[in-house]
């Protein structure tokens, strides 16, 4: 599946309420999922002495999912392709990398 496909499927299970304008609700989604995958992995060394299981491995590709989800609503409601996004974020990675500048701060490295 390409994200392209994704991205059109994933529109089509899209059901939420306009906040203003309309990506609003799904980056603060995609805020609130991100946290739920950092509470995951959290709980890898809370609970399971820094032992990553197969059952925490499963919840947090579950978690993934629903981050996809909402990049996609997101992406979608500015019109964005994930298509295009995928390919320009690595063109920028190469290009840090080139320059040798994968470490560092900023956006524009």
């Amino acid at each position: 599946m390409t994200f392209e496909e994704y991205q059109k499927l994933a529109k089509k299970t899209a059901v939420y309420p306009v906040i203003g304008q309309s990506f609003i609700y799904p980056a603060l989604g995609l805020a609130g999922e991100s946290g739920e995958i950092m509470n995951k992995i959290k709980k890898i060394f809370r609970d399971d002495n820094g032992v990553l299981t197969d059952s925490r491995k499963k919840e947090i590709a579950k978690e993934l999912g629903d981050i996809l989800w909402y990049v996609a609503q997101v992406s979608t409601e500015l019109g964005f392709s994930l298509d295009n996004i995928a390919v320009s974020n690595i063109e920028m990675l190469k290009s840090r990398q080139q320059r040798d500048t994968l470490k560092g701060d900023g956006d524009n490295r």
